[in-house]
């Protein structure tokens, strides 16, 4: 029952999902901040792309996570998720293994068009 939503009350789902998605938000907005000091391409990637993960967890508390994760992996918005999930990772491996910023800042702005994909997908007509 740990990874149903149902046995969290309705107002505790409602504040955890707040929590995150704002904790998303400050996250991107502190990496982008970051960005501007020497070297901060590292805690810009880092920071932008955990703001977008948890942004992307907040929803677990609302629906829970194993329908959350049926929802992603429908074959209606199959594409979407794996487009998402593939530029979180290549933002990662562009700063920690290529060494490109160039790159991760590239895969940092593909990474916001494909979240902002996978995001409509989930509104009816939108796709």
């Amino acid at each position: 029952k740990v990874l149903d939503a149902s046995t969290l009350s309705f107002g505790t789902r409602v504040r955890w999902f707040a929590i995150c998605f704002v904790a998303g938000i400050v996250c991107s907005i502190l990496g982008t901040a970051l960005l501007w000091l020497p070297k901060g391409i590292k805690l810009f990637a880092v920071f932008y792309t955990l703001g977008n993960i948890a942004a992307l967890a907040s929803t677990c508390f609302l629906m829970g996570p194993l329908k959350q994760l049926k929802a992603m992996f429908d074959p209606k918005r199959l594409i979407a998720t794996v487009v998402m999930l593939l530029f979180l990772v290549l933002t990662l491996c562009a700063v920690f293994w290529w060494n490109k910023k160039g790159l991760a800042v590239l895969f940092c702005i593909l990474q916001f068009l494909a979240m902002t994909w996978y995001s409509l997908s989930y509104i009816p007509f939108a796709r």
